[in-house]
């Protein structure tokens, strides 16, 4: 049984949109992880 209720896959750019939206999300993430460990190291 399928998740979406959609009849046809999303178009280029709505997939291109979102890998793009999760790949900075995460490099955000990744930023405020190295910046929080960089505070608390920081003599």
């Amino acid at each position: 049984m399928p998740i979406t209720t959609e009849d046809q896959p999303r178009s280029l750019w709505q997939r291109l949109l979102w890998f793009v939206a999760l790949w900075a999300g995460s490099v955000a993430a990744l930023g405020i992880v190295g910046y929080a460990i960089r505070l608390v190291l920081k003599p």
